[in-house]
């Protein structure tokens, strides 16, 4: 008796490190394989800010440099490995107070300055997903309640600041210190699902 193969799920590759992005994409049930930079590229280089640009600009021009470096990086590794051709999907979240940009802070310093500006404020976290050229952006809204220095101090010593924009984590202890968020749990981690699964969509994926 005949039998008929059962069809391999989709995939896509993500060109990010993030351990949260691979995390979601598995919520969603996404297959994912990782796309990282070669040595010789310098993907930090990707995220230097410009004079006079908004935050919002920011984060989508960022994402898309970065979607555009992983194609390429794809297009190379098939010529000479044959790897198999899939979408690609590259994401950037940025924390912002006003037209100001927090990024990922340099040192314990630089993190404790940042953490001490969103204290008993409400600011916005901005992050763009970009699927094979198409982009979609999702900001939420997050309110903090005051941050005594010691809790910043505390904070930073763990480590969990480095790294990330804002110089911290949703999912971290900083959690305890937010009253209120409007707009995505998931945006805020790194991957709004929503947004993601409308750009997936289109090239089979069913949610």
């Amino acid at each position: 008796m005949s039998t008929v193969p059962e069809l391999e799920a989709p995939f896509i590759y993500l060109a990010s490190q993030s351990p949260r992005r691979r995390q979601l994409l598995d919520q969603l049930g996404v297959r994912h394989e990782l796309l990282l930079p070669d040595l010789h590229e310098d993907a930090e280089a990707l995220e230097a800010e410009r004079a006079g640009e908004s935050p919002e600009d920011y984060v989508q021009r960022v994402t898309l440099a970065k979607w555009e470096a992983a194609r390429l990086r794809l297009a190379n590794r098939q010529a000479s490995q044959g790897v198999p051709k899939a979408p690609v999907l590259c994401a950037d979240t940025t924390v912002a107070i006003g037209p100001d940009i927090l990024a990922k802070p340099v040192d314990q310093l630089d993190a404790a300055r940042m953490l001490a500006r969103l204290s008993g404020r409400t600011h916005r976290v901005l992050t763009a997903v970009v699927v094979d050229g198409s982009l979609l952006l999702s900001t939420s809204h997050v309110t903090w309640r005051t941050v005594s220095a010691d809790e910043i101090d505390r904070y930073v010593a763990s480590g969990e600041p480095m790294g990330k924009a804002g110089a911290y984590a949703i999912q971290s202890q900083a959690a305890a210190w937010m009253p209120k968020i409007e707009g995505s749990y998931s945006g805020i981690m790194g991957l709004p699902l929503y947004e993601t699964a409308e750009l997936l969509r289109p090239l089979g994926w069913r949610f």
